[in-house]
């Protein structure tokens, strides 16, 4: 069901990790949050100025990540992951101390962040949540990538197209309903790279962490991870996944459908300014009584690599 008042976790979790492209071991604590605060990300490793809101407006950079930046030039990176797991438990408000600057990757998907939500549980806080509801649409392209969402009753679907010259990846395209469908084959979905792409990845100081153990790594037609796929369409459902964390920047849980094609961090964050820009094209709503059923979770027995 739609919620009607904001929520948080119920209890602390811990975790830690190594970044996957900083290649540095971060230790992180969730913990509740306080009804219209957030998201918010603390860096416990600095002693002033150290919080950040997780905000569209403090995205500096998204390429192969999202990394937020407050005022003071203090950064997080590889946010996306954990927010879109923050969406999919229905968590509104949450404290991420964090002791370095990049998130953990974990297993490269959302699955261990999100049986962490599930362990610590749900609290109801007292005040309503705020849903961001689409009225008019707004579209945007960029040099062949293109983004669109427009009205759709009470819900939030997704729907992404890839495009790779790679024929094991193709045209593979998914549509899902956040509202209503199971979200197991998107959580559990994993970040991926083509081979031929990881030296040139590494030469601009990235993926110092990455691994088969975080990343789906396509050579050819074959994937070099030694179990293969999770499911048959882990590309896109990983591409939903990411939007998924990227829009709950906007500060809202959107009803809306999203048409992308060949998207990513920085598409789906330019968008978000020129949609939040244009007050007529949406209506920010709270709700009186629970109006659409919700299927979306269904947990599963799963490892979460807590001590990672």
């Amino acid at each position: 069901m739609l919620k009607v008042y904001q929520q948080t976790l119920n209890k602390t979790v811990a975790f830690k990790g190594i970044g996957l492209h900083s290649g540095k071991i971060s230790s992180v604590k969730i913990l509740p949050g306080q009804s219209d605060k957030g998201i918010v990300f603390k860096r416990i490793d600095l002693k002033k100025n150290n919080e950040i809101q997780a905000n569209f407006k403090f995205v500096v950079q998204g390429k192969l990540c999202t990394t937020l930046e407050n005022d003071y030039g203090v950064k997080v990176s590889t946010v996306e992951h954990l927010l879109a797991a923050f969406y999919i438990s229905e968590i509104d408000n949450a404290i991420v101390e964090i002791d370095n600057e990049e998130v953990p990757i974990m297993d490269g998907s959302s699955r261990d962040f999100i049986k962490l939500l599930e362990d610590a549980g749900l609290k109801q806080l007292n005040r309503k949540r705020r849903y961001l509801k689409i009225i008019e649409k707004t579209e945007f392209e960029d040099h062949g990538k293109y983004i669109s969402i427009q009205e759709s009753k009470n819900d939030f679907e997704v729907g992404f197209q890839l495009s790779y010259k790679n024929k094991l990846i193709g045209n593979q395209k998914n549509m899902i309903n956040f509202s209503k469908d199971n979200l197991d084959s998107i959580y559990q979905s994993r970040t991926f790279c083509l081979f031929e792409d990881i030296e040139k990845i590494k030469k601009l100081g990235l993926a110092k962490g990455g691994s088969l153990d975080n990343a789906v790594v396509i050579k050819d037609e074959q994937i070099l991870n030694e179990n293969g796929l999770r499911n048959k369409k882990e590309f896109v459902n990983h591409k939903i996944l990411d939007l998924s964390g990227d829009f709950f920047l906007s500060g809202f849980r959107i009803l809306g459908k999203v048409n992308c094609f060949q998207g990513g961090h920085q598409l789906s964050n330019i968008f978000l300014r020129k949609l939040l820009n244009n007050k007529s094209s949406f209506k920010v709503i709270q709700l009186d009584e629970i109006l659409v059923p919700n299927k979306n979770i269904v947990f599963k027995p799963v490892k979460a690599a807590v001590n990672a």
